[in-house]
This record gives structure tokens, C-alpha cells and sequence, in this order.
């Protein structure tokens, strides 16, 4: 990763790949962990998601809109010889409405298909994320930021 395209296009890459991401919220002083399927829209810049009304997550997210979202991109198996990473997403989460909601939910639909139950649940909440900044790290000492302002992230 010598310059910003690379990390621009692994960073992309990363979001359209991954089904799955651990989405951190915080309230009060007490941070959350949950574990949420992503659909990547707008070129990256949106992730959407779910859940219901009901949960911690939810009420977390309506008292700070501020968030995180941590894909781990490392092999299991330490032997590998692929290179691994991890990538940090920060960013705002808004619940989608309107007619909005429709086309966000037909998109998530189609990428997490066994959803469907849940995502039509009168009690089921869309969110996007809209990403500001992202952070790479492959190492202990090889730790990059990307923000949106660096380039165009499309």
C-alpha cells in the first residue's frame, strides 16, 4: 500500500466483500458491540443496515448517531501467507424513511436474501451509515487513515 489509490481501492474492496461487520455504538459512557449485515451503497460511502426498535443498538443509535464499524479481514490460520487486515469505518448512522426506505430495502434484500423475515418486520429499523473516514491497519506499525476529503471515494 505505497498511496492513497491503494488504499481507496482496498478499502472498497473490503466494503463490497464483506456480508458482515461488528457495528459499535456508545450511550451514556457504555459502548456496544453488535454484530450487523452490511449492503455497501453510493460507491462505499453508505452502509446499510438493520435492526429492531427494541434493542440496545437501536437506542443507542437515537441517543448517538456516531459510530464504528470494524470488518476484520485477518486469515484464521496464523501460517497463511496471505496478508491480513483490519479496517475501521467511523462514521454517522441516520434511519432511512420515506421513499428511501424502499429502494434500501429491496437492495439489502438482495444481498442478505435470508433476512427477509426480519428486514419486513414492522419492528425492523433501516439505517445507513455515511462513512467520513476510514482506518487500515496491517501491523502494529502500519496504520493508515482515509478520510473523504483526501479524494473523491465514489
Amino acid at each position: 500500500m505505497n498511496n492513497q489509490i491503494d488504499i481507496k481501492t482496498l478499502i472498497e474492496g473490503t466494503l463490497q466483500d464483506s456480508l458482515f461487520a461488528v457495528l459499535t455504538t456508545e450511550s451514556g459512557g457504555q459502548p456496544h458491540a453488535s454484530l450487523i449485515a452490511i449492503t455497501p451503497t453510493d460507491g462505499c460511502r453508505r452502509l446499510i443496515f438493520a435492526t429492531y426498535r427494541g434493542t440496545r443498538k437501536y437506542r443507542n443509535l437515537v441517543d448517538n448517531s456516531k459510530v464504528a464499524v470494524f470488518i476484520d479481514r485477518r486469515e484464521a490460520d496464523a501460517s497463511s501467507t496471505q496478508e491480513g487486515f483490519v479496517l475501521t469505518a467511523l462514521g454517522h448512522a441516520e434511519e432511512i424513511g420515506g421513499t428511501e426506505r424502499a429502494a434500501a430495502l429491496k437492495a439489502h434484500l438482495k444481498r442478505h436474501p435470508a433476512l427477509g423475515s426480519f428486514l419486513r418486520s414492522e419492528n425492523c429499523a433501516l439505517f445507513h451509515v455515511t462513512v467520513e473516514s476510514c482506518q487500515i491497519v496491517r501491523g502494529i506499525d502500519d496504520v493508515r487513515w482515509w478520510t473523504l476529503d483526501d479524494s473523491s471515494f465514489t
